[in-house]
């Protein structure tokens, strides 16, 4: 029976062959870690030309090409310098710089009449968002979310099983996630500062976790938060043996909780940490009218599944569960299917494979739960015209 089950959700692969007579001229705003991510995956891309990158940090843009031997990329203080320069004939950028300024450099790409891959989270704020929206519509161009978890095949199972009706009407969700000690701060203390990343958990791994079960669902429209914030442990100087003084600097949330309420009666209960003394602040639970879903947490979660799931249902009035199990699809190779699948859409006039129409509801319940924690009681969340 479980077999016969899981056949309804397999789906056909096929090799698509890339044109590689039209090159897709590319710009990296900010060169930190993750646009080193970034630029192995274009390398990886026949039809991609890396021509030029921004950083505000004097000469690291040009150690970053050169790390890449690759010193003809033409290297900017700014992406305003950068954007501005027609002779480079950009067609897409990615950006990669501190979420403060997400909003500014998206904008700016797009009303240069340039495509744009902004990476997670979308921006700070759902006034952010909504205007990163206008900006978009305004341009005709395609701005892709960079949520590559979502391209996993686990992911896709999950999506698969929810609009199959197998679990019937979807009533209440339990999701979220957390690190034991995974405070980020390898690379300094953007992600922990408010001036850099004006969210913490909630921006860094708390959007992952929103966007496997609100895509899941069909990503309904949040209509009130109830969101509670801390930062018991990132204000702690032994959490940082060999820098004590970035304590000090720790000026956003480690750990976020809150109680959603989404259109169609739908509950969500959602919860975060990027530190903590527990393994897991539980599995993702869907629980719907004829069967409910459980989705095994990881021990330090980064968007994947971390095991089999269990597809709880009844066959004849009895109780049964169906093993659904992991699919082994190369969780490495993601951000090479999120830039690919980002590419395909500027070539092939296709929608952006993350639309910021759905990621501006997992901003606005970002912002709904900063803003309710701040205000220590239940919020309506309100999303701008866009």
């Amino acid at each position: 029976m479980a077999d016969n089950i899981l056949d309804r959700f397999k789906e056909n692969t096929e090799t698509v062959t890339v044109d590689t007579s039209r090159k897709v001229r590319v710009g990296i705003i900010g060169t930190g870690w993750i646009a080193e991510a970034h630029m192995i995956s274009y390398l990886k891309q026949p039809d991609v030309e890396i021509v030029a990158g921004a950083d505000l940090i004097e000469g690291k843009a040009e150690a970053f090409f050169a790390g890449f031997n690759m010193p003809e990329v033409k290297c900017y203080r700014s992406h305003k310098e950068m954007l501005d320069d027609e002779s480079l004939q950009l067609d897409a950028v990615s950006v990669c710089t501190y979420n403060r300024t997400h909003a500014e450099c998206a904008i700016y790409a797009l009303n240069k009449g340039v495509n744009v891959l902004l990476e997670k989270p979308m921006c700070v704020t759902v006034e952010e968002a909504a205007e990163i929206v206008k900006a978009e519509k305004a341009s005709g161009k395609v701005l892709s979310i960079g949520f590559q978890p979502r391209l996993d095949e686990n992911m896709k199972m999950i999506k698969k099983i929810v609009e199959s009706g197998k679990l019937g009407k979807v009533y209440y969700i339990q999701t979220g996630g957390g690190r034991r000690h995974g405070i980020p701060t390898p690379y300094g203390t953007s992600f922990i500062e408010d001036k850099t990343a004006g969210i913490g958990a909630l921006g860094d791994i708390g959007c992952y976790s929103l966007d496997m079960v609100l895509n899941a669902i069909g990503y309904p429209k949040p209509l009130t938060v109830s969101g509670y914030k801390s930062n018991f442990f990132g204000t702690r100087p032994d959490r940082y043996p060999t820098h004590p003084e970035y304590a000090e600097k720790f000026t956003v949330d480690d750990f976020a909780a809150a109680f959603i309420r989404l259109e169609g009666g739908i509950i969500l209960d959602f919860r975060i940490a990027w530190d903590m003394h527990l393994d897991t602040p539980g599995d993702t639970i869907i629980m719907g009218t004829e069967g409910s879903l459980r989705i095994p947490s990881t021990e330090c979660w980064n968007g994947s599944v971390g095991g089999a799931m269990t597809l709880y249902h009844d066959i004849c009035g009895e109780p049964t569960q169906t093993t659904v199990p992991i699919i082994d699809s190369g969780f490495d190779d993601l951000f090479d299917k999120k830039i690919r699948s980002f590419l395909d859409a500027i070539k092939n006039g296709t929608p952006a494979p993350v639309p910021s129409s759905q990621i501006i509801y997992n901003q606005a319940i970002i912002d709904g739960i900063f803003k309710s924690a701040e205000a220590g009681r239940e919020i309506e969340v309100v999303i701008p015209e866009c």
